[in-house]
């Protein structure tokens, strides 16, 4: 199986470069701290600024990226992995353009996928046609063999934090198993639903000041975003915050986040596990059909 990866790595890295696609895994460790409203808002944000974006519901047995705005899904992931329609095919669009993969809701078995599943799913990316800029993985709750997957694909771990015991407690031991087990060191934080920037900066200290002693890892504050009584209001819509309040003091956070996250470097090579499905992304042949164009 090694070797079966290799080889298609290898493949895909004699193929024409052309655009280099960011890739950032949105997680948290715990669930219920904003972290599927940070990854579409800042997708949607940046999809403002011209990009084309993608995001992934990489949560692949509670899927929820499609109630949030309200989207009636007929295909998912799960229909790829039968073989019963190509990854292109289960595309549906969200505001601002931004292109989504959905999963599946209710499904216990795809949150438990064979290795064989994996290198299906794996399959699917290197196969897909639909051009991107930014793809956002936003990945499921707990430190399950998934979540650390995409979190070592991605380029950049986006790492969304509350000011609550359990959200830091729970990252922390993301990080550990990240930095320790899989190579990854460098975690950029977002302070979600903070009463203030100064309290954002304290919670990120309340989390340095054990990784600092006890971790290899650097961390990066990236963002303060407030708790704002806007985005429960465009939650309750369907919406998204960015779009239906973009004056508002989370919107704007996000908005700036986004901006932020569109100058960190392109990656020069793939790295990581799934590093095929990354070569794919990077590599694309000069000819493809642009459907963000219809």
């Amino acid at each position: 199986m090694i070797n079966w990866f290799q080889d298609q790595a290898s493949g895909l890295r004699r193929m024409q470069k052309m655009n280099k696609v960011q890739v950032i895994a949105v997680t948290g460790g715990k669930g219920g701290v904003g972290k599927t409203n940070i990854t579409l808002n800042m997708a949607s944000a940046m999809a403002a600024q011209g990009k084309r974006v993608m995001v992934l519901d990489a949560d692949l047995g509670l899927a929820n990226v499609d109630v949030l705005l309200g989207i009636r899904v007929t295909r998912n992931l799960s229909h790829v992995l039968r073989g019963e329609c190509t990854l292109d095919e289960v595309l549906v669009e969200g505001p601002q353009g931004i292109k989504i993969i959905p999963a599946t809701s209710g499904n216990q078995a795809m949150t438990e996928l064979s290795p064989l599943e994996h290198v299906s799913l794996i399959r699917a990316f290197s196969e897909m046609l639909t051009p991107v800029d930014v793809l956002l993985v936003d990945t499921a709750a707990g430190i399950s063999d998934m979540v650390l997957s995409f979190a070592r694909a991605a380029q950049e771990v986006l790492m969304v934090v509350c000011d609550e015991p359990t959200s830091i407690t729970d990252a922390y031991a993301l990080i550990k198993i990240l930095s320790r087990d899989h190579g990854v060191f460098r975690f950029k934080i977002v302070a979600n639903m903070v009463r203030s920037q100064r309290e954002g900066q304290e919670l990120f200290a309340k989390l340095t000041r054990v990784t600092d002693r006890f971790l290899d890892a650097a961390l990066e504050l990236v963002a303060c975003v407030p708790f704002d009584g806007n985005l429960r209001l465009a939650v309750r819509r369907q919406a998204l915050v960015v779009n239906q309040y973009p004056q508002s003091p989370s919107a704007t956070a996000i908005k700036l986040l986004a901006g932020k996250a569109l100058s960190w470097p392109a990656p020069q090579r793939a790295e990581g596990h799934l590093q095929f499905f990354i070569e794919k992304l990077l590599n694309r042949p000069t000819l493809e059909q642009d459907v963000w164009s219809k």
